[in-house]
């Protein structure tokens, strides 16, 4: 990872902005920027360089992570430190401007560094800078992406192995997570989704103890970090004798899908790439059942930008990572969704989801 390439486009952007630095306090963004993957830390970031601030528990930790910034071990909070180090190097400038995460930094943490810093340091709201730079993935992170994804789909395999009437849903993400685990992964990207039935009708219906019964789908949503990188995939299964009215509502959410990737190229709007995906199901009468956005960008973070929504103006670029993720669902009955992640390439796009979405019955 470049992190002083990373950091330099950070600190050029500064050169056009209202800020004289930025205190970066969103854990992701600062893995992003330095590489440090511990739970405590800020890094400032100014044109003259960057110095990353965290506490004595991550003394040994930070010195062997962090790159392309200073490392400072406060004896005090991180806060504190950035506050001294502030009042030291700001003591005799006028109208210093301290930009700050305004969607992470905690109310409580900006009132405590309010009343900290020098009077000739003024904190004001930055907007999403390094999330935007997040968006455009360079080859070593599809790399890692692209690992994340298909450990992810072995997970899919296992699940086919137990998934049977009886079996608790459960059950079935134990052994999804644990094949993970085996596999490698840090962890899972989000708590596993088995939802069987009924409870297929709710998009983010977690494993239950509800045995999985036949006669109906199981929507199976999950996902695995890898070296940091998350991957996320949905495939819907029929688990019994299949009824004459599940096939045909797959196979529309299945078109559906399948339009929406083929839509993804540079240039495009997501919003239109949304759009892909509804047309669809409207035409097949199910626009209605429809009840979420498309899609979302994946990568430090499980949901990140651009939203794959209705009316989104985000234009697509090379590089962007996101989800293809139509559904369609029936109260009381059952739901259906599936789910790829893809790659915005030159000429298109890439799915990066190996696995098959033919209509599978149990």
């Amino acid at each position: 990872m470049n992190f002083h390439a990373r950091q330099g486009k950070l600190q050029h952007h500064l050169v056009s902005s209202r800020f004289d630095a930025l205190l970066i306090s969103h854990l992701p963004n600062i893995r992003y920027l330095c590489g440090f993957t511990g739970s405590a830390g800020l890094l400032l970031v100014e044109d003259a360089g960057s110095v990353f601030f965290t506490d004595v528990r991550y003394d040994t930790q930070a010195r062997e992570e962090v790159r392309a910034a200073k490392v400072v071990i406060a004896r005090k909070s991180p806060i504190e430190a950035v506050a001294d180090f502030l009042g030291k190097k700001r003591r005799r400038s006028k109208g210093w401007s301290l930009g700050i995460e305004s969607e992470h930094f905690a109310v409580a943490e900006k009132s405590r560094l309010n009343k900290l810093r020098p009077s000739s340091v003024a904190l004001k709201d930055a907007p999403a800078i390094v999330e935007r730079a997040r968006m455009v993935k360079d080859e070593d992170e599809i790399q890692r992406i692209r690992a994340a994804v298909e450990l992810g789909a072995k997970l899919f395999d296992r699940a086919i192995d137990v998934m049977r009437p009886g079996v608790r849903e459960v059950e079935v993400a134990a052994e999804m997570e644990l094949t993970a685990r085996r596999g490698g992964a840090e962890e899972m990207s989000f708590p596993t989704i088995i939802a069987s039935g009924p409870r297929s009708a709710l998009p983010h219906g977690r494993a239950s103890e509800k045995a999985i019964t036949p006669g109906s789908f199981v929507v199976c949503d999950f996902g695995v970090i890898l070296s940091g990188y998350c991957s996320d995939q949905t495939r819907t299964v029929w688990v019994g004798g299949v009824s004459k009215d599940a096939r045909p509502a797959y196979e529309a959410v299945r078109e559906a899908q399948q339009a929406a990737v083929a839509a993804v190229r540079p240039g495009i709007t997501v919003g239109e790439v949304d759009s892909a995906a509804r047309k669809v199901l409207q035409k097949a009468g199910l626009g209605r059942h429809f009840t979420h956005s498309t899609g979302h960008g994946v990568g430090l973070e499980i949901h990140e930008i651009p939203r794959v929504a209705q009316g989104q103006p985000e234009v697509l670029q090379p590089g962007m990572i996101i989800t293809i993720e139509p559904g369609v669902y029936f109260p009381g009955k059952w739901g259906i969704r599936i789910e790829d992640m893809v790659v915005v390439t030159d000429g298109g796009c890439e799915v990066l989801t190996p696995t098959s979405k033919e209509f599978l019955a149990v």
